[in-house]
């Protein structure tokens, strides 16, 4: 029996206090978030008096993964979890040392450009900081730089891969935003303020390296760097493929993610050997147990959201906000620090999937554009991955360089600080966001 939950009346006021109160009395109980998601959902639904719940909410989770398009997300995950498995790592942090190792504190500038490289291929960055700071840390540590700092920048640079396309987390937002938000933008949105924000990290990285007196690398013969760009190259084509085919109008953005699992396939298998077919089951099991996850999430939170959208909380959330202030500037302070700390409690992808159809309504009504809001927002949850208690990004990076949480966090403040001014200016400077968008898309 299918239900439409318009076909009700709201019933009692009760309603979305239970929701949001369950749903958050979970979250401090540490429960798992889509259980949280969809226990919250089906409180709200009987608090609203709603005929049979428990098929409402069922009925709601299934319809959230009813859609062509969430093939893209599993495809795209599947793709980086090959890449990252492939060796692709060192290859990346080979070709970034061309160009910037022979700075003052060379390796912390390998770090973020090769950060910036792999993000654009995995579009995730804890598989960012994981593969990278694997290679990463240990080498900056042994080279005579403190183990905090290596840390520190290994991180912050793998914030990048939120926003670099192809971002699996911009493609949830694509579909939170009820499938309006061409992904094809926001891809491109991601790419000045990637790169803009590794250009900050860099520059406080090289202020410390000099403070710090750290070493400088060594210039690469033409010869070797030749050597080294070939066998970089064809990782390097990956995320081209994927914004340029989308851009031009050869494929999908599903299509694209499909295309990007056989290249990488391809890529590790038969030219550079890094994966045997025996590694597959493994590999494909990895990518599995994060898709998994991810879908679940995508149900429940669909689930949650449609619930949220029949208690009309996004018109309640706007008008206190409104109430508060009218002025554009101010609501985006606010809706800042909310995501900021929401980011600190809660992971980025239940985030984005609860917050989207609450916030968007709010900003475009006040003129931002729905791609500078989905930037905006993906930075803000890119700084949550590194702040406690759910960083999850930092617990990686903590864990790689064997160091105690504690420590990093005292040590990663100038690093917040730079995000932080990052994020101010993405905000309040919509071309950084709007100009490839803008130019591209016609």
């Amino acid at each position: 029996m299918a239900f439409e939950l318009k076909r009700y009346k709201r019933g009692n006021g009760m309603g979305p206090a239970v929701l949001l109160g369950v749903f958050l009395g979970l979250v401090a109980l540490r429960a798992p978030i889509a259980f949280a998601l969809g226990l919250a959902s089906f409180a709200g639904a009987y608090a609203m008096g709603l005929p049979a719940p428990i098929q409402i909410v069922a009925q709601q989770m299934a319809e959230g993964l009813n859609s062509f398009s969430l093939l893209t997300i599993p495809f795209f995950i599947l793709a980086g979890v090959i890449m990252a498995e492939g060796g692709i790592a060192v290859r990346l942090i080979d070709f970034a040392n061309i160009f910037v190792g022979f700075i003052r504190g060379g390796l912390a500038m390998v770090n973020v450009v090769a950060s910036m490289f792999f993000g654009g291929i995995t579009g995730s960055s804890v598989a960012d900081a994981s593969s990278i700071g694997s290679v990463m840390i240990p080498m900056m540590e042994k080279e005579g730089y403190d183990k905090d700092y290596a840390v520190d920048v290994t991180i912050t640079a793998s914030t990048q891969g939120i926003l670099v396309p192809p971002s699996h987390n911009a493609i949830i937002f694509c579909l939170a935003a009820g499938g309006g938000v061409s992904i094809g933008k926001v891809f491109l949105g991601g790419i000045i303020p990637g790169v803009f924000l590794g250009l900050m990290v860099m520059t406080l990285a090289y202020i410390i390296a000099v403070k710090r007196n750290y070493p400088k690398g060594k210039r690469v013969g033409m010869k070797t760097a030749l050597s080294i760009s070939k066998d970089a190259f064809l990782g390097l084509v990956t995320p081209l493929i994927i914004v340029g085919g989308i851009i031009s109008g050869m494929f999908t953005a599903t299509e694209s993610s499909a295309i990007a699992v056989v290249y990488s396939l391809i890529i590790t298998l038969f030219v550079y050997r890094t994966i045997k077919f025996k590694d597959l089951p493994r590999v494909f099991g990895a990518a599995i147990k994060t898709i998994g996850t991810v879908m679940l999430l995508i149900s429940t939170a669909s689930a949650f959201g449609k619930m949220i959208a029949y208690m009309d909380l996004p018109n309640i959330v706007m008008n206190s906000l409104l109430s508060i202030s009218h002025t554009p500037w101010v609501i985006l302070v606010m809706i800042n620090i909310v995501l900021l700390f929401l980011g600190c409690i809660m992971d980025m992808a239940p985030i984005i999937l609860v917050v989207t159809p609450v916030l968007l309504p709010l900003v475009t009504s006040i003129g931002m554009d729905p791609v500078h809001f989905g930037i905006m927002l993906l930075l803000n949850l890119a700084i949550g991955l590194l702040t406690p208690p759910v960083g999850s990004t930092l617990f990686v990076g903590c864990a790689i360089g064997n160091i105690s949480i504690e420590k990093v966090t005292k040590s990663l403040w100038p690093f917040y600080l730079t995000l932080v001014v990052a994020l101010i200016l993405i905000t309040y400077v919509p071309a950084i966001t709007l100009f490839l968008p803008n130019l591209l898309f016609k």
